[in-house]
């Protein structure tokens, strides 16, 4: 059965799509077997991304390794019973179809608290939350102090993380695996910087999550979206030598993919 990574955080613009996109091209390059359900049924960046990867690859006649994405099947409302949720089934029917037949099955959530997004948590074998380094996102995790010192409680994204352990518990189903990707980390030593460090490492013991270096703030994550490419497909499109900021996010990508630690995936990029 597919392994599911669900690539989730309820607060825009913190890279999830870059994530995804990343993540689930990497797993293609190294021979996996890789499908992806975009869940952002009205901005759709992860589909238009996919989407983008194939025609430029179809216009250049390239070789890059691609990514099914698939749509939610249509379901008859008159098939469910009292109370049930049609999405609920629609997302039931897309995964328990593309299963048999991958490896991976990647599910990108939007960027807010949606019926889908909670359901598809419940189904993660490994949760993905991409989180910029600030204490704006942070809050999304849990609520601290004026100082940025001390963990007050968990927030509303932590709690839905929370419900989806429970649900899974409760189907006998394996312990979410859950990792906080930060990303937009300042590489210059800032104060700021060393209390959201702190802050993480102090919520990932008490509400159990690993921590994973993500991406910098780089130019070249907006420049590859509108044909679809990653940083793994610049040779194969002909740039020949790599800036030292590329190969730098390259290596970011590396330290992501390591600290993921996917089964039977052996980081060879």
């Amino acid at each position: 059965m597919a392994h599911i990574i669900v690539v989730g955080n309820e607060k825009g613009g913190a890279g999830k799509s870059t994530v995804s996109m990343h993540v689930a091209t990497t797993l293609a390059r190294l021979g996996h077997k890789v499908s992806v359900l975009d869940l952002d049924l009205r901005q759709r960046s992860m589909g238009r991304y996919l989407e983008n990867r194939r025609k430029f690859t179809e216009e250049n006649e390239l070789e890059l390794p691609l990514v099914e994405s698939h749509e939610l099947p249509e379901i008859d409302p008159e098939t469910l019973k009292p109370g049930e949720n049609i999405y609920d089934h629609r997302l039931s029917a897309a995964v328990a179809t593309l299963e048999p037949d991958n490896d991976f099955i990647l599910i990108d959530c939007p960027g807010s608290h949606t019926r889908l997004s909670q359901v598809a948590h419940s189904l993660a074998d490994t949760l993905i939350t991409p989180l910029n380094d600030s204490f704006v996102d942070f809050d999304l995790l849990a609520h601290i102090d004026q100082k940025g010192e001390r963990i007050l409680g968990p927030s509303v994204y932590s709690e839905m993380v929370w419900n989806a352990r429970q649900l899974r518990a409760q189907a006998g189903l394996k312990p979410i695996d859950w990792i906080v990707v930060r990303n937009r980390v300042g590489t210059q030593r800032m104060v700021n910087k060393e209390k959201m460090e702190r802050a993480i490492n102090l919520l990932a013991k008490r509400i159990g999550f690993r921590v994973a270096p993500g991406f910098s703030e780089r130019v070249i994550f907006r420049e590859l979206f509108p044909r679809g490419l990653t940083l793994l497909d610049l040779k194969e499109v002909g740039v020949k030598q790599l800036n030292i900021s590329n190969i730098a996010a390259r290596q970011e990508l590396r330290d992501m993919m390591k600290a993921l630690n996917l089964p039977d995936v052996e980081i060879s990029i």
